[in-house]
C-alpha cells in the first residue's frame, strides 16, 4: 500500500515548473522529485507553477533559495514539497529525496546504508557535467509563448552563448556525447538497467531527471541518437524509470 494519508488533504503538495499550453513537466530537478515520490509510493498532488511565477511562489511559501546566479544573486527554482502530515517544507531535489527516505522508511529505499554523502557528491558531479550543455535543450523547451524568448535569452546568457544552432550546436553535441561517455563508465559493472542491477537508487534518478529533460526538449532525431549512445545505456535507463514517471 502506498505511503501517506487516505485523504487528499494530507497528501504531499509537489510544486513543479509547468509549460503552457499544454501543461507538461520538463525541468530536470522536478523530474528527480517526481521519480522519487513515485518510487517511494508517496501520495502527492502536483501544483503547477509557471516559470516567471517561481520566485513569488517560493517566497510566498517561505522557502529560501538554494542556488545563486553567477553574480551571487538568489536563483529561485523548483521543486518544493509540502508534507501536511509532518508540517515540513523542503525546497531542494536532493534534500527532498533524503526527507522522503527518512519519513517513509517502510517504502523502498533510495539511499542504501551510508550512501547519502556519496550520492550527494555524485549529484553535484552529474549536474556539473550536464550544466555546460543545457544550451542544447533551450530551443525546444516547451515554454509559455508569452515569455519564451526572455527565458531562452536568460539560459543563453547563463551558458555564455549567443546562439545554439548550426555548426556550433553540432560541435557541442559531439562534446556532449563524450561527456556522457565518461558518466556511462559508472554503469560498466552492472548487469541491470540500474547501478545496483534491477532496483534503482537515487543516483539513477539523478540521471533520470536529466534524461526526462532531454526527452522533453531535444529534437526527436537527437533524442533518438542519445538513447543509442554507449551501447544504448541511456535509452535503457530512461525506459526502466518509466514505471516511476506517472504525472499526478
Amino acid at each position: 500500500m502506498a505511503c501517506g494519508g487516505s485523504s487528499t488533504e494530507r497528501w504531499n503538495i509537489f510544486y513543479d515548473i509547468a509549460s503552457a499550453p499544454p501543461v507538461v513537466t520538463y525541468a530536470p530537478n522536478p523530474w528527480k522529485t517526481r521519480y522519487a515520490l513515485n518510487f517511494k509510493g508517496v501520495h502527492y498532488q502536483t501544483e503547477w507553477v509557471q516559470l516567471p511565477d517561481v520566485p513569488s511562489v517560493r517566497q510566498r511559501i517561505g522557502v529560501a533559495p538554494v542556488r545563486t546566479h553567477q553574480d551571487g544573486s538568489s536563483f529561485y527554482t523548483l521543486p518544493i514539497i509540502k508534507d501536511p502530515s509532518t508540517g515540513q517544507v523542503v525546497g531542494d531535489s536532493f534534500e527532498i529525496a533524503v526527507y522522503l527516505d527518512k519519513t517513509y522508511p517502510n517504502a523502498p529505499s533510495l539511499f542504501p546504508p551510508s550512501t547519502i554523502p556519496l550520492q550527494q557528491a555524485f549529484n553535484v558531479h552529474v549536474d556539473a557535467a550536464f550544466g555546460p550543455f543545457v544550451i542544447l535543450f533551450v530551443q525546444s523547451m516547451p515554454l509559455n509563448p508569452d515569455n519564451a524568448e526572455i527565458t531562452k535569452a536568460t539560459f543563453c546568457e547563463r551558458a555564455g552563448k549567443e546562439k545554439w544552432e548550426g555548426k556550433e550546436r553540432a560541435r557541442t553535441f559531439i562534446k556532449f556525447e563524450a561527456a556522457l561517455g565518461e558518466l556511462a563508465k559508472l554503469y560498466r559493472h552492472t548487469d541491470g538497467p540500474f547501478m545496483n542491477g534491477g532496483t534503482p537508487v537515487y543516483a539513477d534518478i539523478i540521471f533520470g531527471g536529466w534524461l526526462a529533460f532531454m526527452n522533453a526538449t531535444l529534437p526527436a532525431k537527437e533524442w533518438e541518437d542519445v538513447q543509442k549512445w554507449h551501447d544504448g545505456l541511456w535509452g535503457k535507463l530512461h525506459r526502466a524509470l518509466g514505471k516511476y514517471a506517472e504525472i499526478k
